[in-house]
């Protein structure tokens, strides 16, 4: 099916202007509950600790994610201004686009933390380096893979 010069589609998949509802297998449980307060784009810098609480219907999901030192965590950042384009990063005064940046603030605030795993418990992941508030939506884990992740 077409939808124009060079746009195709499939029938069953959403059209490219839709986004398809989401589902959030996870949440965040973190010592940082307001924004101003907290890693703010540097939580692997500042060593800090957060967990991961995996919702039960996704528990198979983890099925060997022990054999895993280092994670991706994709959040979504609910308490984000999607209106903002512009943003000066707090290490950096000259204002920036902010897919320029690492800010929060963005029109689909989706975070990428790479973070160090200390202990899976069950549902519960303990890590260090997460990037994300108290109550934090958790889009997505995938395992970081320096052969496939490190650039060249």
């Amino acid at each position: 099916m077409g939808r124009g010069p060079g746009i195709t589609t499939h029938p069953s998949r959403p059209a490219p202007t839709e986004i398809p509802r989401r589902r959030n297998p996870a949440s965040v449980r973190s010592p940082h509950t307001r924004r101003g307060i907290g890693p703010a784009g540097r939580g692997r810098l500042t060593g800090t600790e957060a967990e991961i609480l995996i919702d039960e219907q996704y528990l198979p999901g983890l099925f060997r994610i022990e054999e895993k030192n280092h994670l991706f965590v994709l959040c979504w950042f609910d308490r984000a201004d999607r209106t903002l384009l512009r943003a000066t990063p707090p290490h950096n005064p000259v204002e920036h686009g902010v897919f320029a940046t690492r800010s929060p603030n963005r029109p689909n605030p989706i975070s990428l933390s790479l973070v160090d795993v200390i202990d899976i418990q069950g549902g519960r992941i303990r890590v260090r380096g997460l990037d994300a508030l108290d109550a934090t939506p958790v889009l997505d884990i995938k395992p970081f893979s320096p052969e496939i992740d490190c650039p060249d």
